[in-house]
């Protein structure tokens, strides 16, 4: 099991939004036991002299393998968190994506690049919110109306 702890730099990150109806794509995020302990959008890190847009396609392509298109404006915002005592700094690019999504079930597993296996699924922030569960990055959750 990979126990991830955030970098001590400012990370930019890309992330899209993909709906299937009222319902979010998002992938489970893991404490260090490798139980949920919330969800975020799939996406991931804009590499040096990337563009966040390029980013955001490369990384559907790479975790997914569908070829993604960015249909909206992102929302960018500043993201400080805290990690298991470590902060974590990032600037977040998220934005609206579409792409073919018949050949997915609701609930399925992706590789991330870091070979490790995620689970994603599609639920509504409303639904989030009644069960608990926590979305990141956190202020995310003002963008989408929660």
């Amino acid at each position: 099991m990979n126990i991830w702890r955030p970098q001590q730099t400012i990370r930019v990150k890309a992330l899209g939004l993909h709906w299937r109806g009222d319902r979010l794509l998002v992938a489970e995020v893991p404490d260090d036991t490798g139980a949920p302990k919330g969800v975020r959008p799939l996406g991931g890190t804009v590499e040096f002299g990337e563009s966040w847009h390029d980013a955001l396609i490369r990384e559907f392509a790479e975790e997914m393998g569908v070829q993604a298109r960015v249909t909206g404006a992102p929302q960018v915002f500043e993201n400080i968190y805290t990690h298991h005592g470590m902060t974590g700094h990032e600037v977040v690019f998220a934005a609206e994506v579409a792409f073919d999504d018949s050949g997915f079930s609701d609930r399925f597993t992706f590789a991330e690049d870091s070979g490790a296996v995620a689970n994603a699924l599609w639920i509504a922030p409303l639904e989030l919110r009644q069960r608990g569960i926590a979305l990141f990055p956190t202020a995310l959750g003002n963008f989408l109306g929660n």
